[in-house]
């Protein structure tokens, strides 16, 4: 597998994978991930945490929990998993397995779907981001040289969408942001004692992103979102 192509296979596989992984080992069918769950997903992705350690940490997680005589409760997030996910990605660090075969990766978007993802994007932008708007319009006119680098295509909508979000936390109010911050506060509560620092800071940014671009009206940009 080219580089190209294993970033591929791991960028777009992240999500999904632990979505859909989670939702068989809970074994109630369909359940929705909520906002503190995706940020979840993306501190462990921007944080360089494997794939495998997350599968197998949610499994272990899963296990210690069916293990317990009396369970009180559901279990309704990801971050009950956080700890287990660690101690995963900890001992994969440990013993790091340069020969794990790989899946080969098709393209996973045509030049057409990618052009009217920047396109939709660009006009889906309220005002006062007319600069935003102006930079994906041009990739999107020039789009074919980066069908086959989408990891320089996503670097470059990376850059977008933090000049986006600083733009949109200059206009924030600190109602908003307060409001934001004891709804965190509230889910992260029965968890904080299951990550470490590092990880609950790089959560909580992760989170309050994601609110405030919701709250904004403002779409995520990311070549994932295409999904």
């Amino acid at each position: 597998m080219t580089e190209s192509q294993d970033w591929v296979y791991n960028y777009f596989n992240y999500f999904t994978e632990i979505e859909e992984h989670f939702q068989r080992a809970r074994g109630t069918g369909l359940f929705l991930l909520s906002p503190l769950d995706w940020a979840l997903i993306e501190s462990w992705k921007n944080g360089g945490v494997p794939l495998e350690a997350v599968l197998r940490g949610i499994d272990t997680a899963f296990e210690k929990w069916r293990s317990r005589k009396v369970k009180t409760q559901m279990v309704n997030s990801l971050a009950f998993c956080a700890q287990a996910v660690l101690t995963e990605a900890q001992v994969m660090a440990g013993a790091a397995s340069a020969n794990t075969p790989r899946k080969q990766a098709a393209p996973p978007f045509s030049v057409a779907e990618l052009r009217a993802y920047l396109k939709s994007n660009a006009a889906a932008l309220p005002a006062g981001n007319e600069e935003i708007a102006a930079a994906l319009d041009r990739l999107a006119n020039d789009v074919e040289r980066y069908h086959e680098d989408l990891e320089s295509l996503e670097q470059r909508l990376t850059v977008l969408e933090e000049k986006m979000i600083a733009a949109a936390r200059a206009r924030q109010s600190e109602e908003m942001l307060l409001a934001a911050r004891q709804e965190l506060d509230r889910q992260l509560r029965p968890y904080r004692g299951k990550m470490t620092a590092e990880q609950l800071s790089m959560l909580e940014k992760q989170y309050l992103e994601r609110n405030l671009l919701e709250q904004s009206g403002l779409p995520r940009l990311s070549l994932f979102y295409m999904r």
